[in-house]
């Protein structure tokens, strides 16, 4: 306890000592007090203040009230810890940073807190229904709310898994909005949002909604920086250029190489803008054209999202249909509150546990060895009651030597089986833990996806933290103590039984007194154990968040609502605690009382027997055990009552436990050969995907083929079934109908570690595990550090990773917080060219590069992976038109299939319409 208290207070100490936030990083004026909005003045920052080389250095910047700032540049030139600099997120070396009025932070990787909507975007104001509506319209999400069965209402699954990167980001934009602030900081929010709600959010929220506000944008697409009053170009944390659109082009360099490979990729399609009046015949467009002078290089954002609404379907059965689906929808929410058990604790749960241990072989020994030592202490304090003389006229029975010798033999015996007893159970406590333990986490971590959508983090952790540490610390002692009480108060019930056995009329009752009342007892305080239990994950939950979400609640200032929040769950859980601890003190009172006036009435019977009707050495021992006894039942009842509290844990542990888990890893008698798949074909019949049985289906009879070694674009609007296809292919969600067949084996009858393994996919959310470069890229180190480098070069990351001190052992902290959100799908992308996997699945995989980064990545992947089948789920039109087939979803259905040429030689194609989109928005500036 000692050791584990000092532990504990080191850890502590460390963290209260950790370097805070610098309070004279950035000086807030009030709203009002000066005419410039921000200014900073010889800035250097550095996130790591040891390094040498700063972050930002030579930072310069001006920025009047109602200025529209755009900033832009390569992937790690210091975008967003520009904007950390102007929030004082980012440790200051030098200069000084002034901010007039308020400020809304948004994101690049999108921040959601656990709740609903609603919650999301008021974000602790009140709500204002006029405001509310305006915020919703800016934020395009309106349409969205409408498909959601419970519209803003929806509960939003941990870190918002249930929403799409789209929605997620925008109801950061909306969150930013309602807060009605001074200064907005934008944070590439429109990389993951289609090119039509791109251009519609860009007009609805920069242009009209935020056009009095002061507002610094950082973007790749291009088409939205002549709409700035002052565009700032990074390059390696220094701003390079400054100035106006025409200016800067002018001025060449960097920015007109952003600029050129936009444009470039627009003019070599050769599509020409219409207006939209344009009737279908001035739609027409030259499919072969378009592809055989489009260019390697790959354009700004596409859109990946199709209409909504198809051609021909009227809004009464478009209405109907999602009222139906709303009616079938409407009581399943994704997150339900925390299952809790109610009743007694079942006795199946006492046996697994015990079970746990070497399949419960320690358990008779345990008893075993706790049942002799009573038995030796009992004949102990027997050898010296019978041998001693009753007065001191008697004549010894045995000589002292031999009441000396058999007395110590006795004691030492007794040592040792308590001694031994202590050893099993300290075994038994802890191999029982480790399989517990392994247990829940190889249930957790073969858990389908629907566990972690519907379950948040802080649940997980406080099972396999605090309940786990109950296990680990508690429940072992308490159960062998529990044990060693009960064969205590047998043995001490068969003394009294042979020397006294009328005080048994008195224990009886009491006995029967004590019962009564740990039953009514434990009603209470089981289900206060079980609230406390419950009550921790809302904490960690929280605790959580805010420490994912810190730059953006300090960004809205919001600390304080966040500490009141967080003292409030405190209290939540601090109330049935101490509520427990006041029922244990309610029992304890009344079982000492009833103790007390129990064991008098034992001494009164004993003193009150005549005199010579029992002998006084065994009086001596009744009232030595009768003393015991009513300490002994008292102990005993409070240790079955604590034993069952502790005890819950346990039962929550099997809980998770027994989460329904996968299909098998590997099934040994249908294994896929080893070069499999050969040729990359895929094919899907009639695939119908559901989330949850319970939910609709959300992909209807898809039925296409992708040819083997093939491009294939995936494109459709929000909730068009995109990512719910991908998750399919890799069986992250079973098909509720359909098949899907890769090189003739269907995915369902083979191991998921077999096709796992085959797949390889760029997420749009790249995941990056604490440790080195080398063991994100290589974790299993089947490479050389030649195949590295050059993976790392074909992946644009070669000379960043050569600028750190470290080379290929650079430190990767938890999430890849020390690496921008573009360089972390560069490094996905460097998985990927490392493992070379025959099928590639691209979901939106340079969506937070530049420009020119993404030509330079699109070539590699068409050369890397030439004869590989590569499905592309893009926002660059640029990269979809190029692909030798092209499926466009909508609703979750196949609208169209086929290849691009085909498609945009289709007058009705509603391929044809997105690209004419594209194109009609990207070409030129804007009309806003």
């Amino acid at each position: 306890m000692m050791a584990q208290t000092k532990v504990s207070i080191d850890r502590i100490s460390g963290f209260l000592q950790e370097e805070e936030l610098q309070e004279d990083a950035t000086i807030v004026l009030p709203r009002g007090m000066s005419k410039v909005a921000i200014e900073i003045k010889d800035g250097e920052f550095c996130w790591d203040p040891s390094s040498s080389r700063p972050t930002l250095s030579g930072i310069q910047m001006k920025v009047e009230n109602g200025m529209r700032v755009a900033v832009c540049g390569t992937v790690g030139s210091g975008k967003s810890s520009f904007l950390s600099c102007i929030l004082g997120e980012i440790p200051k070396i030098s200069g000084e940073v002034r901010v007039c009025g308020t400020a809304a932070y948004v994101s690049q990787s999108a921040w959601i807190q656990s709740g609903n909507i609603e919650e999301n975007v008021l974000f602790g104001s009140p709500m204002d229904k006029a405001k509310y509506k305006s915020v919703i319209n800016a934020c395009t999400l309106k349409k969205d709310f409408e498909l959601f069965s419970h519209g803003d209402q929806t509960i939003i699954g941990d870190r918002g898994i249930n929403l799409s990167g789209g929605q997620k980001q925008r109801v950061q934009l909306a969150r930013a909005l309602y807060q009605n602030a001074d200064i907005y900081l934008l944070d590439d929010p429109f990389s993951a949002v289609d090119a039509h709600t791109s251009s519609e959010l860009f007009k609805e929220y920069i242009m009209t909604a935020l056009a009095s506000k002061t507002v610094v944008f950082v973007t790749h697409q291009v088409e939205f920086l002549p709409t700035a009053d002052l565009i700032l170009v990074l390059k390696e944390g220094r701003i390079i250029q400054a100035g106006k659109y025409d200016e800067l082009l002018q001025a060449g360099t960097d920015f007109e190489t952003l600029v050129s490979a936009h444009h470039e990729a627009i003019e070599s399609m050769d599509i020409p803008t219409h207006s939209s009046e344009d009737s279908d015949e001035n739609l027409q467009l030259d499919g072969k054209k378009i592809l055989k002078k489009k260019s390697d290089l790959a354009g700004n954002s596409i859109d990946n999202l199709a209409k909504e609404v198809q051609d021909g379907a009227s809004a009464s059965d478009t209405k109907a249909i999602r009222e139906k689906k709303k009616a079938k929808r409407r009581k399943n929410q994704l997150v339900q509150e925390e299952e809790r058990v109610k009743g007694r604790v079942s006795m199946k749960v006492y046996l697994s546990y015990m079970a746990a241990a070497y399949k419960g072989l320690l358990v008779p020994l345990i008893v075993l060895a706790q049942t002799l030592f009573q038995f030796l202490q009992i004949a102990s304090n027997w050898w010296m009651a019978w041998a001693n003389p009753q007065t001191d006229g008697d004549q010894a029975k045995v000589t002292p030597m031999v009441l000396l010798v058999v007395y110590m033999a006795l004691a030492f015996g007794s040592s040792w089986f308590i001694f031994m007893r202590a050893v099993l159970v300290a075994t038994f406590g802890l191999a029982a833990a480790q399989k517990l333990f392994i247990n829940m986490l190889r249930s957790v971590f073969r858990a389908p996806m629907s566990f972690f959508d519907s379950t948040p983090a802080g649940r997980i952790l406080n099972r396999v933290s605090i309940d786990q540490s109950v296990v680990d610390l508690d429940i072992p002692f308490r159960l062998g103590g529990f044990a060693s009480t009960t064969i205590q108060l047998v043995g001490i019930v068969g003394v009294m039984t042979k020397v006294t056995w009328q005080v048994l009329l008195f224990v009886i009752p009491m006995a029967v007194a004590c019962l009564w009342m740990q039953k009514y007892y434990m009603a209470s305080s089981r289900e206060l154990v079980r609230i406390v239990s419950i009550q921790k994950s809302p904490v960690i939950n929280l605790f959580g968040e805010s420490i994912a979400g810190a730059a953006t609640i300090r960004g809205f200032g919001q600390e304080k609502r966040f500490m009141k929040r967080n003292l409030y769950l405190l209290d939540c859980f601090s109330r049935p605690f101490f509520c427990s601890l006041a029922a244990i003190e309610w029992l304890c009172l009344r079982m000492e009382l009833l103790s007390t006036f129990v064991f008098a009435f034992c001494m009164i019977l004993l003193v009150s027997f005549p005199q010579g009707s029992i002998d006084p050495s065994m009086a001596g021992l009744a009232v030595t055990y009768g003393l015991n006894l009513n300490a002994r039942l008292s102990r005993w009842i409070l240790s079955f009552c604590k034993l069952e509290n502790k005890i819950i844990s346990i039962e929550r542990i099997y809980q998770y436990s027994q989460i329904p888990s996968e299909a098998s890893s590997v099934i040994e008698n249908s294994r896929p050969p080893s070069l499999w798949p050969e040729h990359g074909t895929i094919e899907l019949h009639d695939l119908k995907v559901r989330y949850a049985e319970n939910l609709p289906v959300v992909l209807y009879g898809v039925t296409c083929a992708f040819p083997g070694g093939k491009k294939i674009g995936i494109v459709g609007r929000t909730g068009s079934g995109k990512s719910t296809l991908i998750q399919a292919l890799f069986r992250l969600i079973e098909p509720a109908g359909g098949k899907i067949i890769i090189d003739n084996i269907d995915i369902s009858t083979i191991g998921l570690h077999d096709l796992r393994s085959r797949l390889g996919i760029i997420p749009q959310d790249p995941t990056l595990f604490e440790g080195t470069i080398r063991d994100n890229l290589d974790p299993l180190e089947e490479h050389s550090d030649h195949e590295i480098w050059e993976a790392l070069d074909k992946s644009q990351l070669g000379d960043i990773v050569r600028e750190k001190d470290q080379k290929l052992d650079a430190p990767v902290l938890e999430n890849g917080d020390n690496w921008s959100v573009g360089q972390r799908q560069l490094v996905s992308l460097g998985r990927a060219l490392l493992k070379q996997a025959r099928i590639l699945v691209l979901d939106e995989a340079t969506a937070s590069v530049d420009t020119a980064t993404d030509n330079l990545i699109q070539k590699i992947i068409r050369t890397e992976f030439m004869n590989c089948t590569v499905c592309t789920i893009a926002h660059r039109i640029p990269t979809v038109i190029d692909s030798d087939f092209v499926l466009v979803l909508s609703d979750g259905r196949v609208a169209e299939f086929d290849t691009p040429a085909h498609l945009l030689e289709d007058k009705s194609s509603m391929f044809l319409k997105l690209v004419t989109e594209y194109s009609s928005r990207s070409s030129g500036i804007p009309d806003f």
